[in-house]
């Protein structure tokens, strides 16, 4: 079931658009959320975000309720000002139910949204031109316990999912609309204000001192008190807290091997996936049979967090929890010229090839901090790499993937720099 909903927001250069319409009206979707201290005067936070984590943003709304919210987002990639926004409608209106995760089927792509305890998620609010990524992420997030509500279009297939209308669901829910953001705000008229009329009284005092007596003498005036204003707490550092990088390693060599253990008659397994949360893979129907990958799934005696057929009954998905980790503080050692340095040459002595490449992230509070991505495919697991690898400190993998028809892994990951 698709609502009444028309293209809009589409650009082919990119994997995402930024609005729909539904029953006529334009809706804005791909925000960037972040919470909101001040309602009363949310322009320094919106300011600030749009000067450090999303750089260039010139538009933004506000989420109420018990966690208020702002969303920030580019005019430049397709919004405009006082056009409606639908991810606060669709969270006030399923108020009632504030842990939920979704995706709805419009006329051009798939529009997800996740909200976890009242708080539209960060990465929450996406609307996907690919089927196929709109439903990686929704199964992703399938492995987080506790939803409250879980909706997909039927045609997944995916069990204890609904689908209502998303017209009627929308209706019900706030209208809010994009608003510029306000670089000069209230403060600065004020100040400007005073600054003028400081200066008018400044000339009108000297004009009148040439027609007056000596002035009689000059009281001081009491230096009103400054109250100390709190002191923000420092943000914590990207590398501290991480997952213990063997251990990842390790459990995604184990279960990678246990998923390629499961090979039904007429089913060909495809690449297997790991994060730092699940491992999960897919089989595609040859010749085989529904009843068969049922069977050889449910005896392969493991533990499954999701699992999932095709409409067409010709494909399988299965995923696998992993984790939770023992964590560790893993200050850098190296800057980035030194470490790229270190990482080449190794490389080159066994006649690896390794892509590096430079990343600076700004954080909330302005702190920079700048790390060496890498990437890289090997014949060996990754408990070998894992003695390796983990001599870096700051290591953090962001992805392992194996593909059992050539035996080859593929590592994504990055190493924190000084």
């Amino acid at each position: 079931m698709v609502d009444n909903v028309d293209i809009a927001g589409v650009d082919t250069n990119r994997t995402w658009a930024s609005s729909i319409y539904v029953n006529g009206t334009e809706y804005a979707t791909s925000l960037f959320w972040q919470s909101l201290q001040n309602q009363e005067n949310p322009q320094p936070e919106v300011i600030e975000s749009s000067q450090g984590v999303l750089e260039g943003a010139d538009l933004f709304c506000i989420k109420k309720g018990k966690t208020p919210q702002f969303g920030i987002c580019v005019s430049s990639d397709g919004y405009k000002p006082s056009e409606f926004v639908a991810a606060p409608a669709v969270a006030t209106a399923l108020a009632d139910q504030p842990s939920f995760v979704a995706v709805f089927k419009v006329d051009n792509g798939w529009w997800y949204i996740c909200v976890r305890d009242d708080v539209i998620l960060a990465n929450g609010d996406m609307l996907y031109t690919s089927e196929e990524d709109a439903r990686k992420q929704f199964m992703s997030m399938m492995m987080v316990p506790d939803w409250r509500l879980k909706i997909a279009p039927p045609e997944w297939g995916i069990d204890d999912t609904l689908y209502p209308s998303l017209s009627d669901i929308i209706q019900r829910g706030s209208r809010v609309k994009l608003q510029k953001i306000q670089t000069k705000g209230k403060a600065f008229y004020i100040a400007a204000a005073a600054v003028a009329f400081l200066a008018l009284f400044i000339v009108y005092k000297l004009f009148m001192m040439l027609f007056e007596a000596p002035p009689a003498p000059v009281i001081v005036p009491i230096q009103p008190k400054v109250i100390a204003q709190p002191e923000v707490p420092p943000e914590p550092k990207p590398w501290e807290n991480l997952p213990a990088q063997d251990a990842v390693m390790q459990s995604c060599y184990v279960h990678t091997m246990s998923l390629v253990k499961i090979l039904p008659p007429g089913w060909r397994i495809g690449n297997i996936s790991c994060s730092v949360s699940s491992v999960s893979t897919s089989w595609s129907r040859e010749i085989g049979r529904l009843y068969t990958i049922d069977k050889a799934l449910a005896s392969s005696g493991l533990n499954f967090s999701g699992r999932s057929i095709s409409p067409d009954g010709n494909t399988a998905m299965a995923a696998i929890s992993i984790g939770p980790f023992e964590t560790e503080d893993s200050e850098p050692s190296y800057n980035t010229v030194d470490l790229k340095n270190m990482l080449n040459d190794y490389f080159q002595s066994i006649g690896q090839v390794i892509s590096l490449s430079d990343y600076t992230y700004t954080s909330p509070q302005q702190n920079v901090y700048r790390s060496v991505k890498f990437k890289f495919s090997s014949n060996y697991n990754p408990r070998i790499w894992s003695d390796f690898l983990t001599k870096f400190s700051g290591l953090e993998m962001n992805s392992i993937q194996y593909n059992p028809g050539t035996g080859v892994w593929d590592y994504e990951g990055a190493i924190y720099a000084l």
